[in-house]
Parts: structure tokens; C-alpha cells; sequence
């Protein structure tokens, strides 16, 4: 069964429980993936987190419950998840530009959001580089700050952070890195759910990869034994880096027999020529056998 049918069958099981409790682990399951790997693809892929998909969903149910009068505000209230009245007032209101009373109304406009449908697209033939790495447990140690997430362009956050660091910051680091990736690296980790909305924010570390235990005022991110995708990224900077991180998501992890495992997201700059605004670079992504092959 193909990656698009199996992720249908989680939004089938999604839209016959909109108005009871959703299991997104049994959604995941049915995807045959961890929930980690479901939640984050299904954000990539629909530009929208599994959470926000399902609020969505119902208050747009509950929209159409309304104008058809199948019953009152409280009791579709209550059939979508909302305890009190108010509450889904706001949260109606917030999406539909409109209270649930004036929705009731005959010839009232409200949002809707139709159920989704995953499909497969075949992307003409652009090679992407990839090479699989096992690596035992190492800690990454280094500049981190808390930063808003961002897609395009450069991140200012990001950007910041760099001007932070010294020469002899650099150096210091350098000599820190012993293990791959090596040299000056960045990461990213703890992803707000909103990721693929740019909403909220992440941990991004500027810093190396060692064995060494953490020294100085450093931040510190404790990496656990796993197997790595490692894609090699060359062109303009940042969009080369940009547009495979997202040929990454839509195209290899749905065709390939590995799911994400939970770790921080890499990238290692073997050389950045900021003139030319040039990169060649590598991006690793913490991976494990998915689970229809397991």
C-alpha cells in the first residue's frame, strides 16, 4: 500500500470520530508510522499540524450543524468538544468571522474546510544525494537560543546569534568537534506543533559535535545513538537549503523505508562563500526503519 493511501486511511478514521475523542497514536498506527513521524509529516505535507487540521474540521461541522439547525449552540457546542458556550464562541468567531448565532441564519457565509485527501505526485526526476550514517550517542555544545520559526530567507533570530559568537567563540568550537558532523554546525529542535503554519518557535543551537562533556557557559543538547539521513545541498543560500529540506519531506520520506526519529535536525556548512551567497552543505536528519518494514 502506497504512503498517500495509508495516510487517507488516518483521515478516514480522523473524520468518523470529529465529534468524540481522537486518538492521534491509533491514527498513526493506521499510517503505519510513529505518532512522532505522523504528526510531523502530516504538518509538512498539509501546510497545517494534525491539531489545528481537526479544530478546523469540527468548527466547520458545527458550522453547517448550525445553518441545517440540528440543534442548539450549546448542544453542538458539545458535540464538537467545547465545554462551555463561550468557549466555542470564541473559537468560532475566531475562524469563521461570525457568532454562532448569526451562523445560524438562512443565508449566513461562514469558512469551510473540506475533509483532506493525500495524494501522490511524481516530481520529474531531480536527484537528490543521500547517504545513510549509524552513529553512537554524542552531545552537541554551543550557542542556543529559543528563535521564531521562519521558511524563507534568513532567519534574523539566526542571523543574530552568529554576530554573538567571536572569532575566538569559532576557534573554540572548533576544537570541540570529534565526531561527524564536524566542524561548525547548526540544530534545530523542540519544534512548536505550529512549524509548517511558521507559528511559534524552536531550539536552534549554533555549535559542535563532540564526545567531551559540556564545558563553559554552553549550551548543551544530549544526542542519542541513531541512524542518519545525511543529503548534500549545494546552490544559492539560503534557498538550495531551503528547497531540499522540502523535497525531504515530500518526496523521500514518502517513498523511502525510513520514518523520523526524534533528535534534532543538522545542518553542516563544509563551505559558504556569503559574497557569492553560495553554499555546499550538508543536512542530517535523525531516521529509523519505518514500520511497515519492521
Amino acid at each position: 500500500m502506497e504512503w498517500h493511501e495509508r495516510m487517507n486511511m488516518a483521515i478516514e478514521y480522523i473524520e468518523s470520530r470529529l465529534t468524540r475523542e481522537i486518538d492521534i497514536w491509533e491514527a498513526a498506527k493506521i499510517a503505519w508510522c510513529s505518532e512522532y513521524h505522523f504528526r510531523r509529516m502530516f504538518s509538512f505535507i498539509a501546510g497545517v499540524s494534525v491539531s489545528e487540521y481537526i479544530r478546523r474540521r469540527r468548527l466547520s461541522r458545527a458550522a453547517s450543524d448550525l445553518q441545517q439547525g440540528s440543534g442548539s449552540i450549546q448542544e453542538i457546542a458539545l458535540r464538537y468538544g467545547y465545554r462551555s458556550t463561550d468557549a466555542f464562541s470564541r473559537a468560532f468567531t475566531a475562524i469563521h468571522g461570525i457568532s454562532p448565532a448569526a451562523a445560524m441564519e438562512q443565508q449566513a457565509v461562514h469558512a469551510a474546510w473540506p475533509k483532506m485527501t493525500f495524494y501522490l505526485s511524481i516530481q520529474g526526476g531531480k536527484p537528490m544525494h543521500v547517504k545513510l550514517i549509524e552513529k553512537s550517542a554524542f552531545t552537541i555544545i554551543g550557542l542556543c537560543r529559543r528563535v521564531a520559526l521562519q521558511f524563507e530567507g534568513v532567519n534574523p533570530e539566526i542571523e543574530a546569534m552568529w554576530k554573538l559568537l567571536t572569532d575566538e567563540d569559532i576557534e573554540k568550537l572548533k576544537k570541540l568537534s570529534n565526531t561527524e558532523p564536524r566542524g561548525i554546525i547548526q540544530a534545530s529542535v523542540n519544534f512548536d506543533e505550529g512549524r509548517m503554519e511558521e507559528q511559534g518557535s524552536l531550539d536552534h543551537y549554533i555549535g559542535a559535535a563532540t564526545t567531551e562533556p559540556s564545558t563553559g557557559n554552553w549550551g548543551s543538547l544530549s544526542v542519542a545513538p541513531s541512524f542518519w539521513a545525511v543529503f548534500s545541498v549545494a546552490g544559492p543560500f539560503p534557498q538550495a537549503l531551503q528547497e531540499t529540506w522540502g523535497r525531504i519531506y515530500s518526496e523521500w520520506f514518502p517513498s523511502a523505508s525510513y520514518e523520523l526519529s526524534e533528535g534534532p535536525e543538522i545542518v553542516r556548512f563544509s563551505d559558504m562563500d556569503m559574497e557569492q551567497q553560495h553554499a555546499h552543505c550538508e543536512i542530517w536528519i535523525p531516521v529509523k526503519p519505518s514500520e511497515q518494514h519492521q
